[in-house]
């Protein structure tokens, strides 16, 4: 199985874009993680049926939250995702999470392409108000039976939020990826020196005649 942190980067979320990898479809009372020791899926534990996710449940590569692990994000689709695939995903905001006093935001998206329901969902007030109910009600209750009153769902928030979420974990990762940041920030420079090369040859090969000379 590919590493995803290798494989994968967080995906264009400037733009509202973000690549993502499921670990549990909606409907599981699985708890399903992505293991960076290893590179490979586990089985952390069987929730009770209650608490089954009300939607698919996965991370953005190459981020860290600030509870050390990759950024959660909630998968908004009308049938169940299939544990292990990747996708690519629109963002349209951010629930707002603690659990057990750490900041465990969760990232709500729904797929980049969704042929189905013509991706009426642009934005997180396009969701149906059940569906933030349900989710809200699930986070704030999954852990009732074994650690009651642990988690709040703080708020939802919109897109602008979400990137800030983004961005700061992506710093993180950043932070303990050293040699994956000066890559691309060489990737950057050489990026920078290409573009500013064809302009430059493309300027020569047509030389801006709008000018006209003076006598």
């Amino acid at each position: 199985m590919a590493d995803f942190n290798k494989v994968l980067t967080p995906g264009d979320y400037e733009k509202g874009e973000l690549n993502v990898v499921i670990e549990i479809p909606t409907g599981s009372n699985h708890k399903i993680e992505w293991d960076r020791e290893h590179a490979c899926f586990m089985l952390d534990r069987v929730e009770p049926m209650a608490f089954a996710k009300p939607c698919n449940y996965g991370f953005i590569p190459q981020t860290l939250d600030e509870d050390g692990d990759e950024l959660d994000v909630l998968m908004i689709t009308d049938q169940p995702l299939t544990t292990g695939i990747w996708m690519q995903a629109r963002i349209l905001g951010v629930m707002k999470f603690v659990d057990g006093g750490e900041v465990d935001d969760k990232i709500i998206c729904v797929p980049l392409d969704d042929r189905n329901n013509g991706d009426k969902y642009q934005k997180l007030e396009d969701l149906p108000a059940q569906t933030l109910k349900q989710i809200e009600f699930h986070f704030n209750h999954y852990k009732d039976l074994k650690k009651p009153g642990t988690t709040e769902v703080k708020a939802f928030e919109g897109l602008s939020t979400a990137k800030k979420v983004i961005s700061a974990s992506i710093k993180r990762y950043l932070e303990q990826h050293p040699d994956l940041a000066f890559k691309q920030e060489a990737e950057k420079f050489a990026e920078n020196i290409k573009t500013s090369t064809e302009k430059f040859f493309n300027n020569l090969d047509n030389p801006d005649t709008s000018t006209k000379k003076t006598k």
